[in-house]
Parts: structure tokens; C-alpha cells; sequence
């Protein structure tokens, strides 16, 4: 029976296109059993309203550093989301979570995007010179999608930016699931320990108007709303979520216009639709993440879509399935940037851990797209779409080297 489970991450036909699969069990089963490439099996849903429950749901745990959680990556500690870390359990859920959010929130909010903006539009006219003046081709994951998020996200945590390959090669190493040893992922978290731990340290000494040297002054406060190993465990986080993912997605929209010109073709003639071109980037992306959504602990028994998940499952909301729930958008696989509901996607998750970074990412999107359609009307792809090739072996999925030219 256990040979009948299908081995997941599923085949997909080209780097753009989602797995046959998903529409498969979203419309005949929609909470299924698959095998990660661990060897343990975890239930994946598949369904809009199915997906964002499990997200929203305080049954379903976020924490699988427990007895009985599916193992995701093939090293000893399961992966990142398995591994317990210092600092991470009471920031993790209910109210040590809440509070953590409620420290961080000042930062993220639109208000303070629209201070950001002519920042982000800086550093990214600064980079675009740059690719320019080597003539093309060039490679806009290395050239703009990589560096861009890394210079934001260390201006605001207040980390030298010139660091950026170091923090590349600890996201990718923390991020395995079949590439790398335990004793790499021991190492490169040792590294990015001790890296962050001298920061909070160079920034104590000498605080700027950044968000680690505010946060280093709370850690130090008599109240204590902050220990040692949660600070580290914060800006980690950060330093990671804060270039990791956005550095992706910038060069796979990038690739998914490009792909079908049409759609970077009427943003070119209507600047007015960049947001909801980056609404249906996001809602239709399937290549983000390997797994589809961050895995949680089923807590107790619950019903999905007529199915009882069982206490102690590990269960994953595979958003780019939700996203193409017919239930939820009319027409699903269609790209329209004046979808009424297109904001409505799951791609920065749902309920209590809803992405606190949304908005500086959305604003990092849209300044990339504006300013790529706005200064590079002709920009193409230099190879044919089916040419381009997924990230392997990492949670984070996304695409290798995107070339462009003009």
C-alpha cells in the first residue's frame, strides 16, 4: 500500500508550468497522502478554502520540531523546519508570536513603504545602469533579482550589503531538502550565528535608524520583550525570508511576462496595471516553493473537504494549487491583471503568520516591473522559455540564471 503514495515534489512539464498533477487531486482528491524525499509521508491539500484553513486554523502547528512531524530534507534534523533552534519556539506561535509581530509590525507598514519607495527605486535604477552598460545579454538573476532585495533588506536591517554571497550561501545550505550534508547545514548555521551575533553586537555599540539597532534596544530593556536567541533568531530570519524569497520571485516574474510578451507588452502601454500584474505573478507562480507552502502539525483531529486528517499528521497547504481553485477565481488559469479577487491569492500565507514582509516585497515588484518596462520596452528572453530551468535540491524552488537581452 505504501508504494501507492506518489513521491512528491511532482514532475512538471516545463519551469513555468504547474504539475498536471495538483489539477488532478484538487478536483478528485484534494487531501492527499505523498512521500517527501525524506521516506515520511505528509498530506497535502489542495483546495483554496481547504489551504487557507489549515493556515488560519490554531490546530494546525507551525512547529515540526516535534516527536511525530514528517521529516521534510534528507539530513539527519529533517530540515529547517524540523530543526529545533534557539530562539525560535516562543517567537513561533500564539501569544509569544503575537508579541514578536506586534514588534516587528512598525516596520512593514504602508506608510512606511511609501517612505522606502524612492529608496527602492534608487538601488534599482543603480543596478539596471549597471546591467546596461555591459550590453546584452544579460543575466537579471544575477544582475538585478539577487542584488536588489539584498541591498533593501540589509539597509533596513542595518547588515553591510557587500556581505551578500555569504548570506546566499547560508540560505541555501539552511534551505536544503537533498543537496546538502548535516554537517554543511551545522556549519552554515554555526557561521550565520555567529554573524549575526557579532552585528547585534556592532550595532549596540553603535545604534543606527535601522531595525536591528531598535530591536537590539528592546533585547536590551529591563522588560526583556526580547532575549539574546530570539534577536538572533529574528534578524536570521530576516536576513533569510528578506532576500531569499523576493530575489525569486523578481527573476520569475520577470521570466513569466517575458514568457507570453503580450502581458509585459500591456504593462509597457498601461503602467497603470503593475500592481495587478504583480497580483497574478504572484497567484500563479508554482515554482517559489518546492513544497508549495510551509508544512504544519495537525494538533488534533479535523475534517477537510470531507476528509479526516488525523491529529499528528504533518500537513501542507500547497498554495499555487489553491490559487488555481475555480471555486475561488473564475477562469483560474487565465492571466489578468484586472482580476477583481487577484489580491486574494495565498501566496503570503493567511490568519496569524500572514507574511509581515508582504508589503515591502509587493513594493519591491512593482518598482522592478515599472522600472523594466518604463527604461527596457523591447526587453526579451535570450533563450526559448522551455530553456529555463528550476532551482533543485532546495525548499526554495525558484528559477536558475534568467537571461534577458534588449
Amino acid at each position: 500500500m505504501a508504494d501507492a503514495i506518489p513521491d512528491f515534489p511532482f514532475d512538471r512539464p516545463t519551469a513555468l508550468e504547474p504539475p498536471p498533477r495538483l489539477a488532478e487531486l484538487r478536483e478528485h482528491c484534494p487531501v492527499a497522502h505523498v512521500r517527501l524525499p525524506s521516506g515520511d509521508v505528509a498530506t497535502v491539500v489542495t483546495r483554496y478554502d481547504d489551504a487557507r484553513a489549515v493556515m488560519a486554523d490554531p490546530r494546525f502547528s507551525r512547529d515540526l520540531a516535534r516527536d511525530g512531524a514528517a521529516r521534510l530534507s534528507t539530513t539527519e534534523d529533517g530540515g529547517l523546519f524540523n530543526r529545533r533552534r534557539a530562539g525560535v519556539t516562543r517567537i513561533r506561535e500564539g501569544q509569544g508570536h503575537l508579541r514578536w509581530r506586534r514588534l516587528l509590525s512598525g516596520w512593514f507598514t504602508l506608510r512606511k513603504m511609501d517612505l522606502w519607495r524612492p529608496r527602492v527605486q534608487a538601488m534599482t535604477d543603480d543596478l539596471l545602469d549597471a546591467m546596461l552598460a555591459k550590453g546584452p545579454p544579460g543575466n537579471l538573476s544575477a544582475g538585478l533579482a539577487l542584488p536588489l532585495p539584498v541591498r533593501v533588506i540589509c539597509a533596513l536591517v542595518g547588515a553591510p550589503a557587500e556581505d551578500q554571497d555569504r548570506f546566499a550561501h547560508w540560505s541555501r545550505v539552511m534551505l536544503t531538502l537533498t543537496r546538502y550534508t548535516q554537517e554543511e547545514v551545522d556549519q552554515a548555521y554555526r557561521e550565520f550565528n555567529g554573524y549575526v551575533s557579532d552585528l547585534i553586537d556592532r550595532n549596540r555599540a553603535d545604534p543606527g535608524d535601522d531595525l536591528l539597532s531598535e530591536l537590539t534596544q528592546i533585547s536590551d530593556a529591563e522588560d526583556g520583550r526580547l532575549s539574546r536567541d530570539e534577536l538572533v533568531a529574528t534578524v536570521r530570519a530576516l536576513l533569510l525570508a528578506g532576500h531569499e524569497t523576493t530575489s525569486n520571485m523578481i527573476a520569475i516574474m520577470t521570466a513569466m511576462l517575458l514568457a507570453d510578451r503580450s502581458r509585459y507588452e500591456d504593462v509597457v502601454d498601461d503602467p497603470d496595471l503593475v500592481p495587478g500584474t504583480v497580483e497574478e505573478v504572484l497567484r500563479l507562480d508554482s515554482t517559489l516553493s518546492v513544497l508549495g507552502g510551509l508544512p504544519r502539525f495537525c494538533t488534533e483531529d479535523v475534517e477537510l473537504s470531507e476528509t479526516m486528517v488525523p491529529a499528528g499528521s504533518t500537513v501542507i497547504p500547497h498554495i499555487p494549487a489553491a490559487n488555481r481553485d475555480r471555486v475561488k477565481f473564475a477562469d483560474p488559469d487565465r492571466f489578468d491583471p484586472r482580476r477583481e479577487n487577484g489580491a486574494q491569492h495565498l501566496t503570503f500565507g493567511a490568519g496569524p503568520h500572514y507574511c509581515l514582509g508582504q508589503p515591502l516585497a509587493r513594493l519591491e515588484l512593482q518598482v522592478v516591473l515599472g522600472t523594466l518596462t518604463r527604461r527596457l520596452p523591447g526587453l526579451r528572453l535570450r533563450d526559448h522559455p522551455d530553456h529555463l530551468r528550476l532551482r533543485t535540491g532546495l525548499i526554495a524552488g525558484g528559477l536558475q540564471d534568467v537571461w534577458v537581452t534588449w
